[in-house]
């Protein structure tokens, strides 16, 4: 929370940021909201440079499979960063083993391209890790406990209690006023 300055006049001027607190997104909330927007624009990049991808993997002739995977990317992003993250996080991992098995497909010896597919197996399997990283943060901090009841049974919701809230009403209450 920022702590603001007492500096505003009737003149317009706005109060200043002095010093900002701690966030309340925890590291893997904020990591979880990064590879959102890197979801995103990895599958902006895979929908409008196909070509331009599959040339450099070796992987000609299969630029609607890339743009069809750009579209996943970015169904993935925005849902990661939605309330409902770990569903997008576990549709990113999903779509991380899809990443895998296609480049994997395009690893022959025949593929003159095949140290930038090494290359992107690579850069992928680390994504993978930090999206398995980021679901398992998640999921700690957001999953209720299954099964667990909680018990309000002893609350009253009488800051002393209820027995010390009894007869309070008829107790005499000063009239003088208070000036």
């Amino acid at each position: 929370m920022p702590v603001l300055s007492n500096t505003a006049t009737k003149s317009g001027n706005h109060p200043k940021v002095i010093k900002k607190g701690p966030s309340s997104l925890s590291p893997s909330d904020r990591l979880a909201r990064s590879l959102g927007w890197f979801s995103i624009g990895l599958g902006l990049a895979e929908l409008f440079a196909a070509s331009k991808i599959t040339h450099a993997l070796g992987m000609n002739g299969k630029e609607n499979l890339i743009r069809a995977y750009g579209i996943r990317e970015i169904g993935a992003g925005i849902l990661t960063l939605s309330v409902d993250k770990q569903a997008g996080l576990a549709s990113r991992i999903a779509g991380d083993a899809l990443d895998i098995a296609t480049l994997s497909a395009a690893m022959t010896p025949e593929n003159p391209k095949r140290e930038n597919v090494g290359f992107a197996l690579a850069m992928v399997a680390g994504v993978t890790l930090l999206d398995m990283i980021a679901t398992g943060g998640t999921m700690s901090r957001h999953s209720s406990k299954k099964g667990a009841v909680r018990d309000y049974s002893g609350r009253s919701g009488f800051p002393n209690g209820i027995a010390s809230s009894r007869g309070v009403a008829r107790e005499p209450v000063d009239a003088t006023p208070a000036h």
